[in-house]
């Protein structure tokens, strides 16, 4: 699934990910990463928060905000940057930061669903309506 949400992508896109623990996140930014070229070890930035990549032509962010507690912090490390028209936020656990950085243009929500997952694709804006659109297709 990761590699046909690749095909989607465009500069300015904020997709959340949904899920409990284990659903399958990481993994699906990994299949994502791993469609647009990149070669490397693609490790969860859960204490980092954030792990950067240019890729494709992209800015790509992937959050993890599993341990985000401090909203200074967001300010302090200049994430709400990383949100702009270049960038593409792949956000991990955005409850816990959903007052301090822009609502999602996509969210895709995996559960556990016998030996695999099922997931949820909602387009929230235009960008998220034209990527919905791609994927489908």
């Amino acid at each position: 699934m990761g590699a046909d949400v690749a095909q989607t992508l465009e500069g300015g896109l904020t997709v959340w990910l949904q899920g409990n623990l284990g659903a399958g996140k990481t993994t699906l930014v990994r299949g994502l990463l791993k469609a647009l070229g990149h070669a490397g070890k693609v490790k969860s930035p859960t204490y980092t928060l954030v792990e950067p990549y240019v890729i494709s032509g992209l800015y790509l962010y992937h959050f993890d905000l599993y341990r985000f507690v401090d909203p200074e912090e967001w300010e302090a490390a200049g994430f709400r940057d990383y949100f702009n028209s270049q960038s593409v936020c792949l956000v991990e656990w955005p409850e816990k930061a959903a007052e301090l950085m822009p609502g999602p243009d996509l969210e895709i929500t995996l559960n556990p669903s016998g030996t695999g997952r099922s997931a949820s694709l909602v387009a929230r804006t235009e960008i998220g309506k034209r990527c919905l659109e791609r994927f489908s297709q």
